[in-house]
C-alpha cells in the first residue's frame, strides 16, 4: 500500500484528511473533494461512439453489395436511382443507428440504477449516497451483508470480520479492529483497514474513506475486476440461430428469382439489383436489433413500476414463473413494526399508539415504579441499534397560508423490528440517549439468523456489568435459568417455561411478531467478554409482541398470481402461528394445508422435501440455509421458481432461484449483486406486476417475429411467383428497398410499445423450453405471407391483363397492394387471442401514429411528381384504389369476423355445458 494509513490512529487519519469521524463532511466540502478526486469509479471500458455505431450499420454484406451496385448504376447513368437508392439505405442505417444507441443507453442507466450505494455521516446526518459519490474523508457505515465501497480506516468496530478473496484470494473471514499497526505490512495483514470490493460477512463497524476510484487497492490491480459484457437472452441466441437459417433460405429463393429472370430474357443488371434489393428486404436483420430494442423498452416500463432488472435474460424468465417464493417482512407486510402486547413479569400490558410516533398510553396491572417494569423497558431501548428521527423544515412565510405546514413525521433508522422496540420504550419514557448518560455499551454480539438474538454488555455507574438480550422466544428461553416475580429473581420453573411458550403461543395466534427480553448480571472482573460466556443463566424478563400489517396491494398480488396460475409460498423466521395468521389473511394459506417448520425441513432428506414442495404454501422458523434447500425442491419438481432475500445469507438461494429477487431498501449489496432484479419498493406486488411486464415483452416479441416474417415471406412470393409463372417482375429494385423501409421500420417498432392483452395474466405460465413458433405461429406466418404475396400477384395481374396494360401502372397497383396489406396487417398482429375491436384502436397510439406517417409517405411516391419518376409509378383511378383497398383489408377484416365467430360458438358451448 502506497500510504501507510494502518500506521496512524483514527484521529491522525482525519487530521491528515481535514475531515471529523464524528459529525462527517458537509455537503459543500463533499463536492469540493469531489472535483480534486473524481468519482468513486474504477475505469470503465470507453463507450462505443455513435458515429462508430452508425458505420457498423454498413458492415452487413447484403448492405455492400446493394453500395456496390449503387455505384453500378450510376457508373450506367442510372442517377436518379443511385441517389434514392443511397438516401434509403442511409435512413435504414440511421434507424438501426437509433435502435442500438437507444438499447445500450438504456442499459448503461440499467447499470447505473443497480449500483451500490453507501450509508454515510454527512453533516450529522446519517444517509445513503451513491458509491460513486464518496469522497476521501467521508465516514462510511457497515453492516453485515455491505460491500465495502472504497478503501477504509477503520475506526469503529463490533465483532466486524470481513471476507477479502476479491483482494487476497484468502476465502476465510478476516477479523477487523481499530488498533494501530506498525510497521509496513500488506493489505491482507492490515487488519485495521476495509478494503474496497470486500464484504462484511458479521458484525458491523464504521470506517474513514483513505482512497477511492483507481486509487485504492483494487483500483491498482483492476485487471482482476473485468467489467461484465451485455448478456443475451436465451431468446436473442435462438433467434440469432433462426435468423442464420433465414438468410440462408432467402439467399437461395433470392439466387432462384435472379437465375431464372435472366434464363427468360430480362437484363442481368435488373435482375441482379431486384435480387439484392429483395434479399435486403427479405432477411429480417432488423430481428435482432428489434427484440433487444423490445427488451430494453420492457425493462424501462419494469423501472417505472419499482422493479429494476440486472441481469438481461431475468425478463424472459420472469413469463414462465410457476411460483413465487416471498418473504413476509417488508415485501407481503407494510414492515412498520409496532409493539401491541407485552408481558412483563407475569402480567399484560397492552401498548397503543400508531406507527413509530413515541406515543401512546402503556395500560397495565403493573406498576411502572416495579424493578420488573423498569428493566423490561430498558433492555427494549439498550439492546437496540435503530435510531428514531423526526422530519423538520415547516413552510411558512409568504406561502403559509397556501401550502400545509409539513408535519414532522417520526421515522427510524435501522431495522423496523428494532424500532419498534425503541419506539415502545420511548412511550415507556425510556429514551437510550439519555440511558446512555450512566451506561456505557462494552461490547455487542449481534444478531443473525442462526444465532435468532443478539446481545449487548453495558457498563453500569458502579462499575457493574449488565448483559440485556433479545432474540426469539424459544432460543432466548433455553439460555434462561432464572425469572422476576415480584421484584424478585427466581429459579424458571419447568411450569413457568410451559406457561411461557403457551403466552407466546397466544401472541404470535394473534399474528403477533413475539420476541422475548432477558438480562444478567455478569461476575465483577469477568474481564473480557465472549458469547458463551455471556449468553448462560439469563433473567427472563418478558415478551413484547409487535404486528407488522399486510400490504393491502400484497392481497391483490396474491390473487392476480392465483388467476396467472402462480403459486405464492411464504418462508418466513417468525413462529408457525404468526406465518398461519397472516398467510391466511392474504389467501396464501388455504384449509387443511400444511406449514413446515425448519425442524421438520431438517428431518426430511431431499427427496422428501421435493414431494412435500408441491403442496406447502408457507414454511415458517426457517433460516437462509433452509432456503436454499427449498429453491432446490422446487426446481428438481420441475417449477419455475422467483425467490425473494435481503440477508447476506440469502444470497445462495437467491442466485440458485430461475429468477433470484433482492430487496432495494432493506436488501445487502451482497444480495443484490447475486440477483437478477431488485425491488426499489420491497413489494411484493411490484413482483407481480414485473412478472405481467414480462409476459407482455414476450408477447410483444412474438408480434414482431409474426409482422416482420408474414411480411418477408409475402414480398419473396410475389416475386418468386411472378417469374414462376413468366410474369414481368411486379416491383422493381427502388419500390422493394422503398417498402422494407416504410413497413418494416415504424410500424415494427411501435409494437413494442404495445400494451399487454388485458387477460394476459388469466393464462398459465409458459414452458421455459417453449419454441417461439409455438401455438401454430409458423402456421399463421405462413398463411398471412400467402395471403399477402397471392393477393398482391392477382392485383398486379389484373393490373397487366385486365385493366389497360400499362406495365408501370401495373406495378404500382402491385406496389401499393403490397405495402398497404402490410399496413393493414400490423394491427392484426398486435394480439394472438383477441380481434383488433377487442384490443382497441386506439390504445396503441404510437402504432397509429406509424401506419399513418407510412402512409402518408406512401402516397407521396404516388403523387408528387419528382417522386413519381424516382419511384417509377403513376397516379391511380377510384376503382383501382377500391381494387387495393378491398385486397389489402380483406385478409384482416376476415380474420376479425372469424375470431368473432370462434368467440360466440364457445360462449355457446360453455352455456349449454352450465
Amino acid at each position: 500500500m502506497a500510504e501507510q494509513w494502518y500506521s496512524l490512529s483514527g484521529e491522525e487519519v482525519a487530521a491528515v484528511l481535514n475531515a471529523d469521524a464524528a459529525r462527517g463532511l458537509t455537503d459543500r466540502e463533499a463536492k469540493e473533494r469531489a472535483a480534486r478526486f473524481g468519482p468513486n469509479q474504477l475505469a470503465r471500458a470507453p463507450r462505443v461512439p455513435l458515429w462508430r455505431l452508425f458505420l457498423d450499420q454498413f458492415s452487413d454484406f447484403m448492405v455492400l453489395v446493394l453500395l456496390a451496385a449503387t455505384v453500378i448504376s450510376g457508373f450506367l447513368g442510372e442517377y436518379a436511382d443511385a441517389v434514392t437508392i443511397m438516401i434509403i439505405v442511409l435512413v435504414n442505417a440511421v434507424l438501426g443507428c437509433v435502435q442500438e444507441f437507444r438499447a445500450e443507453r438504456s442499459m448503461e442507466a440499467l447499470k447505473e440504477l443497480t449500483a451500490p450505494e453507501a450509508r454515510v455521516i454527512r453533516n450529522r446526518m446519517e444517509g445513503r449516497i451513491p458509491a460513486a459519490e464518496l469522497v476521501p474523508g467521508d465516514i462510511v457505515l457497515l453492516e453485515t451483508g455491505d460491500r465495502v465501497p472504497a478503501d477504509l480506516r477503520l475506526v469503529q468496530t463490533v465483532n466486524l470480520e470481513v471476507e477479502e478473496s476479491a483482494l487476497t484470494g484468502e476465502s476465510a473471514p478476516v477479523k477487523k479492529h481499530t488498533a494501530v499497526i506498525p510497521g509496513p505490512v500488506t493489505p491482507g495483514d492490515a487488519r485495521n483497514m476495509a478494503f474496497l470490493g470486500t464484504v462484511i460477512t458479521r458484525g458491523r463497524g464504521r470506517g474513514l474513506v483513505v482512497a477511492t476510484g483507481m486509487a485504492t487497492e483494487m483500483g491498482r490491480i483492476a485487471g482482476l475486476i473485468q467489467e461484465a459484457g451485455t448478456e443475451e437472452t436465451p431468446l436473442q441466441r435462438r433467434l440469432a440461430q433462426l435468423g442464420k437459417g433465414l438468410v440462408a433460405f432467402c439467399l437461395a429463393v433470392c439466387a432462384l428469382v435472379v437465375v431464372i429472370g435472366i434464363y427468360r430474357g430480362e437484363p442481368a443488371y435488373q435482375m441482379f439489383l431486384a435480387g439484392v434489393s429483395l434479399a435486403v428486404a427479405a432477411i429480417p436483420e432488423g430481428l435482432p436489433a428489434i427484440v433487444t430494442v423490445a427488451l430494453a423498452i420492457g425493462v424501462q416500463r419494469m423501472i417505472r413500476r419499482q422493479a429494476i432488472i440486472r441481469k438481461l435474460p431475468a425478463v424472459e424468465t420472469l413469463g414462465c414463473a410457476t411460483v413465487i417464493c416471498s418473504d413476509k417482512t417488508g415485501t407481503l407486510t407494510k414492515n412498520e413494526m409496532t409493539v401491541r402486547r407485552a408481558l412483563i413479569g407475569g402480567h399484560e400490558a397492552e401498548i397503543g399508539g400508531e406507527g413509530y410516533d413515541p406515543k401512546g398510553e402503556i395500560a397495565s396491572t403493573l406498576s411502572c415504579q416495579s424493578f420488573e417494569y423498569q428493566i423490561f423497558f430498558r433492555i427494549a431501548a439498550l439492546c437496540n441499534n435503530a435510531v428514531l428521527t423526526r422530519g423538520e423544515t415547516p413552510i411558512g412565510g409568504l406561502f403559509r397560508g397556501l401550502v400545509p405546514r409539513r408535519v414532522k413525521t417520526w421515522d427510524i433508522n435501522g431495522d423496523p423490528t428494532e424500532g419498534a422496540l425503541l419506539v415502545m420504550a420511548a412511550k415507556a419514557g425510556f429514551w437510550r440517549e439519555e440511558l446512555e448518560r450512566r451506561e456505557q455499551r462494552m461490547a455487542e454480539f449481534p444478531f443473525d439468523a442462526e444465532r435468532k438474538r443478539m446481545t449487548v454488555v453495558y457498563r453500569q455507574a458502579d462499575g457493574k456489568l449488565h448483559a440485556y438480550v433479545k432474540g426469539a422466544p424459544d432460543v432466548v428461553l433455553e439460555l434462561c435459568s432464572h425469572c422476576l416475580r415480584n421484584g424478585r429473581v427466581v429459579p424458571l420453573t419447568a411450569r413457568e417455561r410451559a406457561e411461557i411458550l403457551k403466552q407466546n403461543a397466544a401472541l404470535a395466534g394473534r399474528a403477533l411478531r413475539v420476541l422475548a427480553l432477558a438480562w444478567r448480571e455478569l461476575p465483577g472482573g469477568s474481564g473480557e467478554v465472549d458469547e458463551d460466556r455471556v449468553e448462560q443463566s439469563l433473567i427472563f424478563a418478558g415478551l413484547a409482541g409487535m404486528i407488522d400489517p399486510p400490504r393491502p396491494s400484497a392481497l391483490a398480488a396474491v390473487q392476480r398470481c392465483r388467476r396467472a396460475g402462480i403459486r405464492v409460498v411464504m418462508i418466513t423466521g417468525d413462529h408457525r402461528l404468526t406465518a398461519a395468521a397472516v398467510a391466511g389473511e392474504l389467501g396464501i394459506l388455504g384449509r387443511g394445508e400444511n406449514i413446515l417448520g425448519g425442524a421438520e425441513l431438517d428431518a426430511m432428506n431431499d427427496d422428501e422435501l421435493c414431494r412435500a414442495a408441491g403442496d406447502v404454501p408457507v414454511y415458517a422458523r426457517v433460516s437462509p440455509r433452509h432456503k436454499l434447500r427449498i429453491v432446490r425442491a422446487l426446481k428438481q419438481g420441475g417449477q419455475v421458481v422467483a425467490m425473494t432475500g435481503d440477508g447476506v445469507n440469502d444470497a445462495p438461494a437467491v442466485k440458485e432461484a430461475d429468477i433470484g429477487i433482492a430487496m432495494g431498501i432493506t436488501g445487502t449489496d451482497v444480495t443484490r449483486e447475486a440477483s437478477a432484479m431488485v425491488l426499489a419498493d420491497d413489494n411484493f406486488a411490484t413482483i407481480v406486476a414485473a412478472v405481467e411486464e414480462g409476459r407482455g415483452i414476450y408477447d410483444n416479441i412474438r408480434k414482431f417475429i409474426r409482422y416482420l416474417l408474414s411480411c418477408n415471406v409475402g414480398e419473396v412470393l410475389v416475386m418468386l411467383l411472378a417469374v414462376l409463372a413468366g410474369l414481368p417482375l411486379p416491383l422493381l429494385p427502388i419500390q422493394i428497398l422503398w417498402m422494407n423501409l416504410v413497413t418494416d421500420g415504424l410500424p415494427a417498432m411501435a409494437l413494442g410499445v404495445d400494451p399487454a392483452d388485458r387477460d394476459i395474466m388469466f393464462r398459465r405460465p409458459r414452458h421455459p423450453q417453449e419454441s417461439v413458433f409455438a401455438h401454430g405461429l409458423a402456421w399463421r406466418i405462413l398463411g398471412s405471407g400467402a395471403v399477402i404475396g397471392l393477393g398482391t400477384l392477382l392485383v398486379f395481374a389484373w393490373g397487366l391483363y385486365g385493366g389497360s396494360g400499362n406495365l408501370t401502372l401495373a406495378r404500382t397497383m402491385a406496389f401499393n397492394t403490397l405495402v398497404f396489406s402490410q399496413l393493414f396487417f400490423v394491427f392484426t398482429c398486435r394480439s394472438e387471442k383477441h380481434t383488433i375491436l377487442e384490443v382497441g384502436l386506439f390504445s396503441n397510439r404510437h402504432l397509429l401514429l406509424a401506419a399513418g406517417l407510412s402512409a402518408v409517405l406512401q402516397m407521396a411516391v404516388n403523387y408528387i411528381p419528382r417522386l413519381q419518376t424516382v419511384f417509377h409509378t403513376a397516379p391511380l383511378t377510384g376503382l383501382q384504389w377500391s381494387i387495393i383497398a378491398g385486397v389489402a383489408l380483406a385478409p384482416p377484416l376476415a380474420g376479425t369476423l372469424l375470431k368473432q365467430l370462434q368467440l360466440r360458438v364457445k360462449e355457446k358451448i360453455s352455456y349449454l355445458k352450465v
